[in-house]
């Protein structure tokens, strides 16, 4: 059966252009207007992926999201109107894996979609052992997707986790932002690198307390470390 992609958004026309791009791909397509029917199809039919814009009807973009949240892992990309960093921030601390600004590629949107179900994918059929990786009191199991720091776990979402294992996977090398995007992601569009930025910056308030440490190599890019 293929996917089922929901697209959210107040504009038929955007609907109808994102949705001609995605069924091209070979995905099932399902749309929403206003946010409280947006959020009953995700809880009702469990897409696997939902394209979300922030101004909507009856509930916002982020009101969804923090809703969905609370009960549900699907890969969420937010739409925004406005190119401010403040409208991306939210969006990403509210649990969202990624955003695009109005007005969009419709390609670029399909590439990114492409690659985020790939990651899923990936994670689901992943054989990775459930060997620890041990730095300091940071305690990552990779199968199970669980961290700890000392004996305390901590719930990261799922980009978060990706970003964390990639720099413990491989301590004290430094990545570019671009080449994060790229692995952790599955894509590397100019100028998309706070998104990276944010994910670091949320990794590093949860895990407060942690001996070793995620540094930032100026003008480079970031690695984890024993310091």
């Amino acid at each position: 059966m293929p996917e089922t992609i929901l697209i959210v958004d107040d504009e038929q026309r955007i609907i109808d252009l994102a949705r001609m791009y995605i069924k091209q791909e070979g995905y099932h397509t399902l749309s929403a207007t206003d946010g409280q029917t947006a959020l009953n199809l995700i809880l009702s039919e469990s897409p696997a992926l939902v394209v979300l814009d922030l101004m909507l009807p009856e509930l916002d973009g982020w009101e969804v999201c923090r809703r969905v949240r609370s009960r549900s892992d699907v890969p969420i990309i937010m739409l925004t109107a406005r190119s401010d960093d403040i409208d991306k921030i939210v969006g990403l601390e509210l649990g969202a894996d990624d955003y695009l600004t109005k007005p969009f590629n419709p390609r670029e949107l399909v590439a990114r979609i492409k690659a985020i179900l790939r990651r899923v994918e990936k994670r689901n059929n992943s054989n990775t052992t459930d060997a620890p990786i041990t730095i300091g009191n940071l305690v990552i199991i990779p199968q199970s997707r669980t961290v700890k720091v000392g004996t305390r776990a901590v719930d990261l979402r799922l980009k978060e986790f990706d970003l964390l294992l990639m720099l413990a996977e491989n301590k004290d090398v430094v990545f570019t932002r671009e080449r994060l995007l790229d692995v952790v992601w599955g894509y590397n569009f100019a100028g998309e690198t706070r998104t990276v930025d944010v994910h670091v910056a949320h990794l590093r308030h949860k895990l407060e307390g942690m001996i070793a440490s995620i540094e930032t190599v100026w003008g480079v890019g970031y690695k984890l470390t024993m310091g």
